[in-house]
Formats: structure tokens, C-alpha cells, sequence
């Protein structure tokens, strides 16, 4: 018969051994569902890359972009004294407004004077014409007297032999005939002068020089009204009235943000396959993802930024340490989205370049591409 301390040693046995089974167990489950959680994760993976291989469009995207813009400088073209200025900064101007108004005092008072030397010149070679008619007739009236001269020395030398006419009559024939052939010479020079000075008005030297001057003056005159050269924004106005300015003075900047860009810096590990035409789509921090832009790529910089930079990136001290460089794209935006979602200079965007659609580039002159086209990767450098 058993003793308690053998029935208590077997009950701590059988529970111990219960318990290492238990734990066995549950180890061998953990181990069960961590390999299926690996194979499923495994999967997943798998077919995530044969999606995005064959599924998904091939795209490249960067959020280091921002809007950009040719500014318009405006300069006057000549010295004076600011009259009045028109606009003001943030204030929207089109082509042609005037924006800055010079005193026309002197500018005026120039063209009168040489509105006055035209006038005095064209008078003065209308003068010179008439003279030239007037010698012309003095030519003609030269011509009739050898004419008759000549007719009266053939007269007389008819009846010469007649002794009617004596031979100093026929003498002082010859002597007319001679005098009036001289007359008619130097005749023929006056007019030949006269028709020099006299050119005809429009290739006249002095007309020429006379109507040169007061186009001059007329477009000093109009140049007082400084006008802006393309349609936008008025930005960093620096005219005050009462300035005195002098021709190539900076004004003010306008910005054409109907004609507005975005360069956008993708990585050197990105631009292998870009190339222009790519159909770009884009979102900008004002607007969010709700308004989607478009464009296309227009072209691929020349350098990094760091090749243009002031300091050059070469280190000669031994310490380098690799930076992944960035290359500038130039994106081309569409117009009429401009201007239903007008964008600024300096807006941050997000540009995705679709690697495997492109658009069919403007024919010259015009403002935009005709179409979206798909078509297979177009070959040539980047």
C-alpha cells in the first residue's frame, strides 16, 4: 500500500509532465503560425510586385517642384522724370497698359523742333524742283534759239552766191549759232545741278535725314509712356513720382502667370527613363488633390544644381561624403487650366512623370499639345 509521499510524488509528476506537453504544444503552434505568417507576408509581397510590374503605370514622382516664370523687366528707354505711375503691385495689367508716365515736357518740345526741320526741309527741296522746272524751260527755250540761229545761217549761206547777203552777215550767223549752241550748254549744266539738288521727295538725302530725326523724336515722345510688355501681375514696383530715372532703370516685375512652368528636381536615380513629351500630372499645395493639373515634359537640364553652384563641389581635403544629386525638369503647363486654377510663382507642387504615355508635342505656334497620345518609349538622351 501506498505511502502519501509516493502519491504526492506522482501527482507532482504527472502535473509536471502535463505542463512540458502544454508548453511543447504551444510552442509548436507559435512556430506553426509565425511560418504562416511569413509565407503570407511572402505572398503578399509577391504579388504586390507582380502588380505593380504589370498593373500599375510606370510612374516617377517628386514633391521638390515649384511653379516658375520669365519675368518681365520694365525699364524706360530714355532719361525724364516720373509723371505719374498707374498700377500698383499685385494689380493684373495687359499687354500694352501703361503703367509709368515720363514728363513729355522736353520730348515734346523736340518733336516740334524737328516737326519744324522736316517742314523746312521738304519746303526747301520744293524750292529746289521749281528751280529745276524753271531751268528745264530756260533748256528748252536755249534749244529753240540754235534752232533758229541755225536756220538763219542756212539762209543766208543759200543766197550767198547771189550776193544779196555779204560775207560779214554770214559771219556774225555763225557767231549767233556758236553763242546760242554755248547758251544752250551751260543751260543743260544748270538743269543737270538743278536735278541733283531736286531728287524726288520719299529718296531725297535731305528729306531722309529730316523725317529720320523726327521719328526720333516721335518715338521719345511716345516712349514717355512706359507701357507693359506682356500680360500679368505687377510685382516689386520701385517707382515713386518725382523720381528722376535714367534709361534701363528697373521699375517694377511683371509676372506672365498665363505663361507660367514648373521645374521639378527628381533624383539622378530617377531620370533614366524621362523624356520629353511624357505626359506629367500635377497637384499643388493651394488647390490639394482635388485639382489635378497637366503637362507635359518639356526637356531635362543641363546640370545639378551643385555644378552651377558658386562653390564648386569638389573637396580637396579628403573628407567626402556622397549626396544624391537632383536634376531640374522643365514641365510645360496647359493654359486653360491656368486660367480656371490660376497658380503663383513659387508654389510648391507635386509632379508624377508618366514614363509610358506621352502627348503629342505643339506645331509651331501653337499654345498647347493637340493631343494625348499612348505610344511605346520614345529612344534619345536625356
Amino acid at each position: 500500500m501506498a505511502t502519501v509521499d509516493e502519491i504526492l510524488g506522482r501527482s507532482i509528476a504527472d502535473a509536471i509532465s502535463a505542463s512540458l506537453e502544454i508548453r511543447q504544444a504551444r510552442l509548436k503552434l507559435r512556430a506553426l503560425l509565425l511560418r504562416g505568417f511569413a509565407f503570407s507576408l511572402a505572398l503578399v509581397a509577391t504579388a504586390y510586385a507582380i502588380y505593380e510590374w504589370q498593373v500599375t503605370p510606370a510612374i516617377v514622382s517628386t514633391d521638390d517642384a515649384y511653379v516658375g516664370a520669365v519675368f518681365a523687366q520694365v525699364t524706360p528707354q530714355i532719361d525724364g522724370t516720373i509723371g505719374a505711375v498707374r498700377v500698383h503691385d499685385t494689380q493684373y495689367v495687359h499687354k500694352g497698359d501703361v503703367l509709368v508716365t515720363l514728363d513729355p515736357k522736353d520730348a515734346q518740345l523736340d518733336f516740334e523742333a524737328a516737326k519744324a526741320t522736316y517742314e523746312q526741309a521738304l519746303r526747301r527741296v520744293q524750292q529746289e524742283v521749281a528751280d529745276a522746272d524753271a531751268a528745264e524751260g530756260n533748256v528748252l527755250a536755249k534749244r529753240s534759239l540754235v534752232a533758229q540761229a541755225e536756220q538763219q545761217l542756212r539762209r543766208r549761206t543759200g543766197i550767198r552766191q547771189s550776193g544779196v547777203v555779204a560775207a560779214e552777215e554770214i559771219s556774225n550767223s555763225r557767231s549767233a549759232l556758236d553763242a546760242s549752241k554755248y547758251a544752250l550748254s551751260i543751260a543743260e549744266n544748270q538743269l543737270a545741278a538743278k536735278r541733283a539738288l531736286a531728287a524726288p521727295t520719299p529718296s531725297n538725302p535731305e528729306i531722309l535725314a529730316a523725317s529720320t530725326n523726327l521719328e526720333r523724336a516721335r518715338l521719345r515722345l511716345e516712349r514717355t509712356s512706359i507701357r507693359a510688355p506682356v500680360e500679368g501681375i505687377v510685382a516689386q514696383s520701385r517707382v515713386q513720382i518725382g523720381q528722376q530715372i535714367s534709361a534701363g532703370t528697373e521699375l517694377m516685375t511683371l509676372v506672365p502667370i498665363r505663361q507660367l512652368f514648373v521645374d521639378a528636381n527628381f533624383k539622378e536615380s530617377q531620370i533614366v527613363h524621362i523624356r520629353p513629351g511624357q505626359l506629367v500630372t500635377l497637384t499643388s499645395d493651394i488647390y490639394g488633390s482635388g485639382r489635378t493639373f497637366h503637362g507635359y515634359v518639356e526637356g531635362v537640364g543641363g546640370g545639378t544644381g551643385a555644378a552651377f553652384a558658386i562653390i564648386p563641389p569638389q573637396n580637396a581635403t579628403g573628407n567626402w561624403i556622397k549626396v544624391v544629386q537632383r536634376l531640374p525638369i522643365r514641365i510645360a503647363l496647359d493654359p486653360d487650366e491656368l486660367k480656371d486654377g490660376p497658380l503663383r510663382v513659387g508654389i510648391s507642387m507635386t509632379a508624377d512623370v508618366h514614363l509610358d504615355r506621352y502627348v503629342s508635342l505643339p506645331r509651331q505656334g501653337a499654345s498647347k499639345p493637340e493631343e494625348l497620345a499612348l505610344r511605346p518609349d520614345a529612344s534619345g538622351v536625356y
